[in-house]
């Protein structure tokens, strides 16, 4: 009884879904792992033998961080949309939540607890894996987790707040396509932003996937100064406390009897 009622909520996600959780981390690895062997080593190959923008690093070592946010970012968009969505039209989780003493936040942090908890999960295995890539070619390169749950849960919290007030799902597709797609291939997860015309560049760099693409590079391989990251992190912690604090005002509007 003295367990707080967000993780109450956290505790009904994680036994919903604990049987599907081995297929959702293989499923989850399997795409950043098919890019960092196919583009990493494949076309980094000739990448490696370019004209040296890698400043020496390995193309495989300097993707795959950009793919340990890019990872987070599209796991938080997944679940920051459907799943909330479908708690509130289709399986009702959160209509069950809220007939106990739970109150729309604890359902709201209880989820959002939840999509971090995973995310972590992912990430972690990811890391260690990216490894075997020469990919950890700093002392902090292990603080690129925290980075990735960073990114994603500022993301799953912008999301959350906006998908709850949705009576219908037609628009995921179109936020899916128009929004999450392109920068996952234009926030310099594959190429330097250095490479695309000064409007998007800059354009670019405002994105929250761009932050925090910046902070798991600079925390796994040199190049970033730490006056950037120090900025990646301000940016992506703002964020988050912003969403939430939306995100609790949209729960509440929509869940509250």
């Amino acid at each position: 009884m003295g367990t707080p009622l967000a993780f109450r909520a956290t505790a009904q996600w994680w036994r919903q879904t604990r049987r599907r959780l081995p297929t959702t981390i293989v499923v989850a690895l399997l795409l950043p792992l098919g890019y960092l062997a196919s583009l990493g080593i494949g076309i980094g190959h000739y990448v490696d033998r370019g004209d040296g923008w890698l400043a020496g690093v390995p193309y495989a070592a300097w993707l795959a961080p950009g793919l340990l946010a890019a990872t987070a970012f599209q796991g938080a968009a997944t679940d920051g949309l459907w799943s909330v969505y479908g708690a509130v039209k289709w399986a009702g989780q959160y209509k069950a939540q809220i007939a106990t003493p739970l109150r729309p936040r604890d359902a709201l942090l209880g989820h959002w607890a939840y999509i971090v908890l995973r995310m972590a999960i992912v990430a972690a295995l990811e890391l260690a894996v990216m490894a075997t890539f020469g990919a950890w070619r700093r002392p902090t390169a292990a603080l690129a987790l925290p980075g990735a749950v960073l990114t994603g849960g500022a993301f799953a919290a912008a999301l959350m707040a906006w998908a709850v007030t949705r009576e219908t799902e037609g628009s995921f597709v179109v936020v899916q396509r128009f929004v999450i797609t392109p920068l996952f291939l234009f926030a310099g997860t594959f190429f330097p932003l250095a490479e695309l015309p000064a409007v998007l560049r800059w354009f670019a760099y405002a994105t929250p996937l761009w932050h925090g693409v910046s902070l798991c590079r600079g925390l796994m391989v040199p190049g970033t100064s730490g006056a950037v990251m120090a900025a990646n992190v301000a940016y992506l912690g703002v964020l988050a406390a912003a969403a939430m604090t939306v995100a609790v005002r949209s729960y509440e509007r929509r869940l509250a009897p």
